[in-house]
């Protein structure tokens, strides 16, 4: 049994600080994933690294994902008050660091510190609410928790324009410094520590080998196509290597006294089932979510502040969708319908995207965003909250970090693929729209073109060039959405399990066996 069973009970009041203190948690580790997508024309302007641009979104994602089944699993054995507040501690060194970067290459390499710590952020908070709080209840906070990190999510770029044009870009890091240390202290007061310790081992091959399959591959497709050829001996051996690692973890966990990942989870089939959904998903929001911000600064010539502000429609459909479905969950409906309509939703509003051109109303693209939020709202913590009840009480905190690990897996995958694709896809629409490029510009460095760049080209050349830009984002969205029909598919595999009234199972509760059946 986990230590966290030992965790006593919260009275009402210190359970909204400690809620708060999570949230809080969560919302720092989702806004850091995207408040920089705002930031990086004026972070390469200012750094002079503009080979290294999608590294500083790419070195953050997968720090985060490669260590967030570490945090999972030492909270559900050590207890998650340490751990959780060391996650906070580690997160706030690395925007420290962040903060004061001298070149791109340090900027990289403090992104990743600052990843270590966000790995612990999201997956604490979520494992913490369901040591003190029963899956019923569950769905209203859940709500809340979804809608904290999707708003994060969506917020992001409004937070570093407004912070770049009215600031400077250092402070879309030391801008988590006061958040961070509330949460700290609020933990520190209010969060019970469990009851008791017990030794247990850990499992040092199984981590090793488990972060060097999500690294290679991660690579894989972050490099491939741009640094070197996709049939190139690197490319080759990164695929081969993140593959035949992922394989040696297998055997490695089943063999394993204290499994980073228990074998028991992959026999759990809500587990299974929220996983692949989660990825596919992780995979097409990310994707989708980068080249919005693009579009507005590149093609429409808007300042950072109002591209972040014209991402409002998307982060409330988001929020409302969210608390909806959470609410409904606690008053007993069934969780499954809505992953279903969410990624239906969500398909709909990455095919309206495909349809962006230098044209278009801002009203229709607002609705465009409208659809998209309001399906995302309905999939991602409902399917955290279905993970929770389905996993026996020790394996929470594997349960929520290996349902974090795949949708973090498909953000990783999805930004790099994306922007893979855009970086090879952009040359050819600029040789096909754009009769003569200005001196000193190429079509193979314009991924990295700043809108500082664009504003001064004559009015022909850049629209010739917002031709090609709005063609290349529109493609990206018609190449996402066999991903979002891929989600889709696979929300109808998603079991329905009753919720349980209670933290722990029992017995006037509906037993369930490892594979997500009600026996």
């Amino acid at each position: 049994m986990s230590d966290q069973s030992l965790v006593p009970i919260l009275h009402k009041r210190d359970l909204h600080f400690v809620l708060g203190a999570l949230m809080m948690g969560m919302f720092l580790s989702a806004l850091d994933s995207t408040i920089v997508s705002t930031a990086l024309p004026t972070i390469v302007g200012d750094l002079h690294g503009a080979s290294h641009l999608s590294w500083v979104v790419v070195a953050y994602l997968l720090a985060t994902t490669v260590t967030t089944p570490l945090w999972g699993k030492l909270g559900d054995l050590h207890g998650r008050k340490g751990y959780f507040q060391a996650s906070i501690v580690i997160f706030l060194v690395g925007s420290m660091m962040c903060g004061i970067a001298h070149s791109m290459t340090e900027l990289v390499a403090f992104r990743a510190f600052q990843g270590l710590g966000s790995g612990g952020l999201m997956v604490g908070a979520q494992a913490v609410m369901a040591d003190v709080i029963p899956p019923r209840e569950r769905g209203k906070y859940a709500g809340w928790f979804g809608a904290v990190f999707g708003t994060s999510t969506i917020v992001g770029p409004l937070l570093g324009g407004v912070l770049v044009d009215y600031t400077s870009w250092r402070w879309i890091f030391f801008v988590n410094l006061p958040l961070g240390i509330a949460a700290l202290a609020a933990c520190a007061a209010y969060l019970p520590s469990s009851k008791a310790r017990v030794q247990h081992t850990i499992d040092y091959a199984g981590i090793f080998t488990l972060s060097l399959s999500a690294t290679a591959l991660i690579l894989f497709t972050s490099l491939g196509g741009i640094s070197f050829p996709w049939g190139s001996w690197k490319s080759i051996a990164l695929a081969v290597g993140g593959v035949l690692a992922a394989i040696v973890c297998i055997f490695i966990e089943r063999k394993s006294v204290e499994p980073i990942f228990a074998p028991r989870l992959f026999k759990n089939k809500v587990f299974l089932s929220a996983s692949a959904i989660g990825f596919v998903v992780g995979f097409a929001m990310y994707g989708a979510m980068v080249f919005l911000p693009l579009y507005y600064q590149d093609v429409r010539l808007i300042s950072p502040t109002m591209s972040g502000l014209r991402l409002i429609p998307m982060m409330a459909g988001l929020f409302a969708t969210s608390i909806f479905a959470g609410q409904m969950v606690s008053k007993g409906k069934k969780y499954r319908p809505f992953p279903i309509t969410g990624t239906a939703l969500m398909t709909v509003g990455l095919g309206l995207f495909s349809f962006i051109g230098v044209a278009t109303s801002s009203w229709l693209i607002a609705f465009f965003m409208l659809v998209f939020g309001m399906g995302l709202g309905l999939v991602m913590q409902i399917l955290t909250t279905a993970v929770q009840n389905a996993v026996l009480p020790e394996d929470i905190g594997a349960g929520t970090a290996g349902s974090n690990f795949f949708r973090s897996m498909g953000g990783s995958f999805g930004t790099a693929v994306f922007g893979a694709l855009f970086a090879n896809q952009l040359p050819k629409a600029l040789a096909a729209d754009v009769k003569g490029l200005p001196a000193g510009a190429s079509a193979g460095s314009a991924s990295s073109w700043t809108p500082q760049f664009l504003q001064h080209l004559p009015k022909q050349v850049f629209n010739e060039i917002a031709h090609a830009l709005s063609t290349t984002i529109a493609g990206m969205y018609i190449w996402s959405i066999p991903f979002g029909l891929l989600a889709l598919a696979l929300s109808f595999t998603l079991p329905e399990l009753k919720l349980r009234k209670s933290i722990t199972p029992h017995a006037d509760e509906v037993p369930m066996s490892t594979d997500g059946h009600i026996l």
